[in-house]
C-alpha cells in the first residue's frame, strides 16, 4: 500500500526487489515423522562384499598377494623335511619288515589258555594229584573196661572212692547257737555295769516335758475402768503475737550493758590480720542453657525448630 508521500514500503527499506519466498508450494514435513539422513535412502548407495573368514586363500586377506615377513630368508618345507628322515631311517633297515605268519589269538574264556605262546602250565593243573591211602593209627591202651552210666545217680562211677553217708540235723545252726549263749552266760560275773551320767540327746522329744511340778495358776486382777473421760477445765490458749498461750508468762526484759569498742591498734611492729579471701561464685550456666547451645549454633539455627522442653 502507498503511503501518504507516495512512496511504496518497498521503496522506503531501499531493496531493489522483493525477497523470494522458498517454502512457496512445499509439502509440509512433520519434524517428527522424517528421516534421519534423508540422502541416505535415495540413489545407489555403497555395498561392501561382507565379511571376510580367514582361509589359505588371497581373498581372506586385503593385501593382493602374500607379503613375507623377512625377505631373502630361507624357506623351509616341515613335509620335505619330514619325508627325508623317514628315507634316511629306511635305508638302514636290513630286509624287509617283519610280518607275523597270522594274527593274534584271543582267549575264549577264563581260564583258557588258547592263545598264549607257552600253553598250559602243568603246576596250575586242577587235577587231583596221586596220594598213598589213609591208614588210621591203632587205639590207644586200655587198662581197665569204661564204667557204664552218665554219672548221675549211680555208684562207684568217679575215679576216686565214694563218699561216705553223714547225717545232719536239722536244727544244727540253732543247737549250736544256744550252747554258745548258755557258755557265755555262764562266764560272766555279776549284773552288767551301767553308767549314771549317760548323754542325753540336745534337745528332747517333747519339748514341753518337765520333771518339776507346775506353779499354781496365777488369777488376773481385773482394772477397774473409767467411767467418765477426762476433759480439760478450759480450752488451749492461742498465740496472740503476745506470747498469751503460754503456761510461763513474757520473760522481762534485761537491758545489755554498754561496752565501749576498742580503741585502733596504731603500732609499727603489730600487724593485723588479714583471712585470705575464699573461693570466688562465679556465673554457671543452666542445663536448659546447655541443651539449646548444642541444639542451635550458627549452621543450623535457621533451619533448625525450637526445642520443647
Amino acid at each position: 500500500m502507498p503511503a501518504e508521500g507516495g512512496k511504496t514500503d518497498m521503496e522506503r527499506i531501499g531493496l531493489f526487489s522483493e525477497m523470494e519466498y522458498i517454502t512457496v508450494g512445499d509439502k509440509y514435513v512433520s519434524q517428527f515423522n522424517r528421516p534421519f539422513n534423508e540422502a541416505a535412502s535415495k540413489n545407489k548407495q555403497m555395498l561392501p562384499g561382507g565379511s571376510k573368514e580367514m582361509s589359505d586363500l588371497q581373498a581372506g586377506y586385503f593385501d593382493p598377494h602374500f607379503v613375507r615377513i623377512f625377505e631373502g630368508e630361507g624357506y623351509i618345507n616341515l613335509n620335505q623335511v619330514r619325508r627325508r628322515d623317514m628315507m634316511e631311517a629306511a635305508k638302514k633297515n636290513l630286509g624287509k619288515a617283519f610280518l607275523p605268519s597270522s594274527g593274534e589269538k584271543k582267549p575264549c574264556g577264563l581260564g583258557s589258555y588258547y592263545g598264549t605262546i607257552g600253553g598250559p602250565v602243568p603246576f596250575f593243573s586242577a587235577q587231583s594229584k596221586p596220594r598213598e591211602k589213609y591208614k588210621a593209627p591203632g587205639k590207644n591202651l586200655y587198662t581197665n573196661p569204661g564204667k557204664k552210666g552218665t554219672g548221675y545217680g549211680y555208684a562207684n562211677i568217679t575215679i576216686g572212692k565214694q563218699f561216705s553217708h553223714s547225717a545232719d540235723f536239722y536244727d544244727a545252726a540253732k543247737l549250736n547257737y544256744k550252747k554258745a549263749n548258755e557258755e557265755h552266760h555262764r562266764l560272766l560275773k555279776g549284773a552288767p555295769f551301767k553308767l549314771n551320767l549317760h548323754p542325753r540327746d540336745y534337745f528332747d522329744a517333747n519339748p514341753y516335758f518337765s520333771e518339776e511340778s507346775l506353779p499354781p495358776i496365777i488369777k488376773e486382777k481385773k482394772k477397774k475402768s473409767i467411767s467418765n473421760t477426762f476433759k480439760p477445765s478450759s480450752p488451749g490458749k492461742k498465740p496472740g503475737g503476745m506470747k498469751a498461750g503460754t503456761f510461763d508468762p513474757y520473760p522481762s526484759h534485761s537491758a545489755d550493758p554498754y561496752v565501749a569498742k576498742l580503741a585502733n591498734i596504731s603500732g609499727k611492729d603489730d600487724k593485723i590480720f588479714h583471712p585470705p579471701s575464699g573461693p570466688k561464685s562465679r556465673p554457671v550456666e543452666s542445663i536448659m542453657t546447655l541443651n539449646v547451645r548444642r541444639a542451635l549454633n550458627s549452621k543450623n539455627y535457621k533451619t533448625s525448630s525450637v526445642p520443647s522442653y
